[in-house]
């Protein structure tokens, strides 16, 4: 069997190396050297655009059990990532140019895989893994959205997202506006002194530097908050941040201001701040988003980010196993799948080239445990969610154990061993 695989960054190199290994010829086809995009300086395959690192390395983290998975199944990345590693404390971090050198003598040295440097303009027919990343080529993401239409986005505006555990409900309240619909939303109410002290702290907020190959004006249509709030101290008051049809039980009156925390999963694990897109430093989101009242110790396992980032609409698209729905054997990896970060990507390319191969041979798709943090990503992108945004590795995604354990070193231990012993019994299964 033959498939094509059309980007060579970690998704890409994944999926390439993950299909070859399980008896597929491999034609993997990268638009570099001859043609590279604003964010790439290096001809080399898996380069490390924004950072070195790969985040945690202990498995009782979400960065490190994901890992620990991709081990599991042959991952190029982290074989790179071993031999390649500079300390980084708890962290696991490259060389960059060592790991991209790593990871393309490997695939080009590869018996069952055959390199083509060349820029992909069309849409496959069949039989391919897409995995162009988030600055897929204009001529491509053409074709892509001229074939998917208004599923494709071109830039990532996402709220923070923070664990509902750590939300106080002492202070935040469940309701929505005018009681219609259900108490479908955690409320967390101001008085007027807390919203002008909010307000002042969100206006002289530092915010996150732009990549030279950015360009905030397109997000008018979604604005940032602290972009909003600087047209005056009202604004967001009358905005995202309006408390019209609010009644706050402790007072029996409406609050001066209030912010809506929305459900981002159906086990409700984590809550969504609505209308909180932010281009604020992640330090500054914790620092000022912690004065929200109820918010004074949230966990975030987002922060909010506003930046390009071409991703579909995974959840309309892309079944469970990253394969476009209806396709003859189409397959989506990487950050367009709606997955964020390096892991997270080379994780995604990893089943999409085992799924494609399986697909080939008529088997199903691989049955990633729902415990498990592929598992969960996958679930992620692939279930129906009407605000869908990019997600990264975190335990919010996971089920909560049978038993709630409160203390939450060993609750995310637990659930890591779960999710971990689970995928081995999956792999021994198939």
């Amino acid at each position: 069997m033959r498939i094509t695989v059309i980007g060579a960054g970690l998704a890409g190199s994944e999926a390439a190396w993950a299909a070859a290994n399980r008896g597929a010829d491999v034609t993997l086809v990268e638009m570099k050297p001859a043609k590279m995009s604003p964010a790439h300086r290096y001809s080399g395959f898996a380069e490390l655009v924004c950072s070195n690192s790969l985040k945690a390395a202990r498995v009782d983290s979400a960065a490190g059990m994901l890992k620990e998975e991709m081990r599991l199944l042959g991952s190029l990345t982290m074989e790179a990532a071993a031999a390649t590693a500079v300390g980084a404390g708890g962290a696991l971090a490259v060389d960059r140019r060592d790991f991209s050198d790593y990871v393309t003598a490997k695939l080009r040295s590869h018996p069952r895989i055959t390199i083509e440097e060349r820029e992909v303009t069309e849409f496959p027919e069949r039989d391919t893994v897409i995995a162009t990343g988030p600055l897929t080529s204009d001529a491509l993401a053409a074709e892509i959205y001229g074939r998917l239409g208004k599923a494709l986005s071109f830039y990532d505006a996402a709220a923070p997202i923070v664990t509902a555990e750590s939300i106080d409900t002492d202070k935040a309240f469940f309701a929505s506006r005018y009681d219609k619909g259900g108490a479908d939303y955690l409320n967390c109410p101001f008085a007027k002194e807390e919203y002008e002290a909010f307000y002042e702290a969100l206006v002289n907020a530092e915010t996150a530097p732009l990549h030279e190959f950015e360009d905030l004006t397109v997000y008018e249509g979604c604005m940032p908050v602290e972009v909003l709030a600087k047209r005056g101290i009202d604004s967001v008051r009358y905005g995202c941040m309006k408390p019209v049809g609010l009644t706050d039980p402790r007072t029996g009156r409406r609050p001066y201001a209030a912010v809506q925390l929305r459900k981002e999963n159906a086990d409700g694990t984590m809550y969504n701040i609505v209308g909180f897109q932010t281009n604020l430093k992640f330090g500054e989101q914790k620092r000022v988003f912690g004065m929200i009242p109820g918010l004074e110790n949230a966990e975030f396992v987002r922060y909010g980010v506003m930046h390009r980032n071409t991703f579909l609409n995974s959840p309309v698209l892309l079944d469970g196993g990253f394969r476009l729905k209806g396709s003859e054997n189409i397959y989506f990896a990487g950050q367009m799948t709606g997955v964020e970060g390096y892991t997270e990507s080379a994780a995604s390319g990893i089943i999409a080239g085992i799924n494609i191969v399986r697909a080939l041979n008529g088997q199903e798709a691989l049955p990633l445990p729902r415990t498990s943090m592929t598992g969960a990503l996958a679930l992620h992108v692939s279930t129906p969610n009407a605000d869908f945004q990019p997600m990264g590795a975190n335990m919010g995604l996971l089920p909560e154990p049978v038993t709630h354990i409160k203390n939450k070193q060993e609750r995310y231990a637990a659930l890591a061993k779960r999710g971990i012993d689970d995928y081995k019994d999956m792999i021994g299964r198939i």
